[in-house]
């Protein structure tokens, strides 16, 4: 699901290169955190019926969230009343809004990472890093298996100037998933804030060997160089 999420910061465009500056929720792109897959926190048809409505008529998935959640609708309407209120703009609404389900809910633990990893790039949207960060280290203390949390843990990280810590996320998420190209260019970015340029370099090198069209790791070897 991560992978689907980081869709959240498209709008970031190049800037700050992968520490992704948060678009402001003024230029969101509309792009949302719908999962396409399970696991799902809701799987009843009016779930279903409202997340269908989020891209085309976010207005009309608020409103029916807000009359389902008034009449018992629980997690699948407290969430889609969050990605709507996401969509209709309120980032930081919507983030707090996920940060309370997840909290508040009874749903396994690898749900609940996945609905605070969802906040965490809400918060991002809103321009707050700092409780982008609080929501996804919840992600990780949760599902500390998954490498898709620990990449968007470090993303965050990064963007708070924690490049230590980022390493730290990207070793463990590549001790799980050795293949993951972006994991290593990630790695070698911070590794190169921290002035380690040789790891950094051989970083490189390896996602270059895994992909030699990847963009981003093309970028990092030229800055390097």
């Amino acid at each position: 699901m991560a992978g689907v999420l980081v869709a959240l910061l498209a709008a970031a465009g190049g800037a700050a290169w992968w520490w992704l500056r948060a678009p402001a929720a003024e230029n969101f792109s509309g792009v949302l955190p719908v999962p396409p897959l399970p696991p799902r926190i809701d799987e009843s048809p009016d779930y279903q019926k409202c997340l269908a409505m989020l891209a085309d008529d976010p207005a009309g998935a608020n409103v029916f969230a807000d009359a389902w959640e008034a009449t018992g609708g629980g997690d699948g309407a407290a969430h889609c009343h969050a990605l709507a209120q996401i969509a209709l703009g309120n980032a930081e609404t919507g983030a707090a809004m996920m940060e309370h389900l997840a909290r508040q809910s009874h749903a396994p633990d690898a749900m609940r990472a996945a609905i605070f990893d969802q906040a965490e790039h809400a918060w991002l949207i809103a321009g707050n890093p700092g409780r982008g960060y609080g929501a996804a280290t919840m992600a990780v203390t949760l599902d500390p298996d998954d490498a898709d949390l620990l990449v968007d843990h470090s993303v965050v990280a990064a963007t708070l100037g924690r490049y230590g810590e980022a390493i730290e996320d990207l070793d463990r998420a590549l001790r799980i998933d050795p293949h993951r190209t972006d994991a290593l260019v990630f790695r070698a970015a911070a590794a190169r804030e921290e002035g380690h340029l040789r790891r950094a370099q051989d970083d490189i090198d390896r996602a270059l060997a895994q992909d030699p069209e990847d963009a981003d790791a093309l970028l990092e070897r030229g800055i390097l160089r």
